[in-house]
């Protein structure tokens, strides 16, 4: 049963599955008169559990019929950062939020719309980059099995698994034409969620993909070498960095940021909480790289920076999520997450459902792919521009 179609149907109830699309037989559908005109809510449950049990041509997994109702019951919020999430699913979560998991060590870009995984790169010294799996590489089949016939998130569990299990994995690469086979031998895998160089002109660049349990520490060791080479200015790359944990974004700002208001939330209550700087900040010349992928924490960071004068924005218009969300753990090893705050600049706008505006909007060259070529990457050109200005 699809679980989005099953999701509707308990929003709807049993007439949606009545006037849907097909050949119906009225007659295996009638409901026998009850002695209640009103269900209560085991009732009802257990009733359409009922009919679904007698009249489904395909049998019932009883399991997944009952995880569908917390699936629902989360869904009918509707607020797509509210979920039930399985045991898997929590377990899922946790490692990636902990920055440490069993896999092959590829970081991934996932296009959810047209169902399709590419390599941004793989990480350093880990059995894919052993293996000679290469960035650009469009990861096609898991296993055997087709990618665009796999939830995204579902194919991305696939690729992980137990230590020293295999994967079989199937990339297109298109430099070759080709579809290439490598079976990898999955090992325990420290995502590094921050990269660094120092560019021409003593100018540092870090890219942060994600505010993961060890971002600040892998951070804070990349800033301070390059600042102790040289550096003269910074860029901070968070393109596509989707967000990830607040009391890590709030560490980096105020390593970066001169005493004063990072971001502060706001929950149902009204109850704020504010998160400060103190009077360490970045002594060069600042810049942030953003674009449309730029999510959440990586928000609160580019609002801070703005808002605070400490640097300026170049790229496009951020994804617009303020919202905070926290997980609730159920006796069972399941979970809740739910949205218990919004956030809110320094200059005190909630950026949900707009996002923030550049001080330098820069488009990428249309025919850029997902892996940017540091020669075409406009924004970073743009970036290096403004600051060789203020050098």
């Amino acid at each position: 049963m699809n679980r989005k179609n099953f999701y509707t149907g308990v929003a709807t109830g049993v007439v949606s599955a009545v006037i849907a699309f097909g050949v119906l037989n009225v007659a295996s559908v009638a409901i026998s008169a009850k002695t209640k005109t009103e269900f209560d809510v085991t009732d009802k449950i257990n009733y359409i559990s009922g009919l679904l049990d007698k009249y489904y041509v395909d049998g019932v997994d009883d399991e997944k019929l009952v995880e569908g109702i917390y699936y629902g019951m989360a869904d009918s919020i509707g607020d797509p950062y509210t979920s039930y999430l399985s045991k898997e699913q929590v377990n899922s979560f946790m490692e990636s939020t902990n920055g440490n998991f069993y896999g092959i060590g590829v970081s991934i870009l996932a296009d959810y719309e047209n169902s399709t995984l590419t390599v941004v790169s793989p990480i350093d010294d880990t059995p894919a980059e052993k293996a000679g799996i290469l960035p650009g590489d469009i990861i096609t089949k898991i296993d055997g099995v087709n990618v665009k016939d796999m939830d995204i998130s579902e194919a991305i569990t696939k690729i992980k698994g137990e230590e020293g299990s295999l994967v079989n994995i199937t990339i297109y690469r298109q430099s070759e034409n080709k579809e290439i086979d490598f079976n990898i031998e999955r090992s325990a895998i420290e995502v590094q969620s921050v990269a660094g160089k120092m560019l021409e002109d003593d100018i540092a660049y870090i890219a942060i993909s994600g505010f993961k349990a060890n971002t600040f520490d892998q951070f804070s060791k990349i800033y301070d070498e390059l600042m102790n080479e040289g550096a003269k200015g910074l860029i901070i790359d968070v393109r596509n960095n989707p967000g990830g944990l607040l009391d890590v974004v709030n560490k980096i700002a105020d390593k970066l940021l001169p005493e004063g208001n990072i971001v502060y939330t706001i929950d149902k209550e009204g109850n704020r909480t504010d998160y400060n700087s103190d009077k360490e900040s970045v002594n060069v010349p600042l810049v942030l790289l953003v674009n449309g992928n730029s999510a959440s924490a990586s928000e609160i960071l580019a609002g801070a920076v703005q808002d605070s004068g400490t640097g300026e924005l170049v790229g496009t218009q951020t994804f617009g999520k303020g919202l905070v969300q926290n997980i609730y753990t159920l006796p069972d090893g399941s979970a809740l997450k739910i949205t218990i705050q919004k956030y809110y600049t320094p200059n005190g706008v909630c950026i949900q459902g707009t996002g923030i505006t550049p001080d330098y909007v820069v488009e990428l060259p249309e025919e850029a792919g997902p892996v940017i070529i540091e020669d075409e990457d406009t924004q970073l050109i743009k970036a290096v521009e403004v600051l060789k200005g203020k050098l």
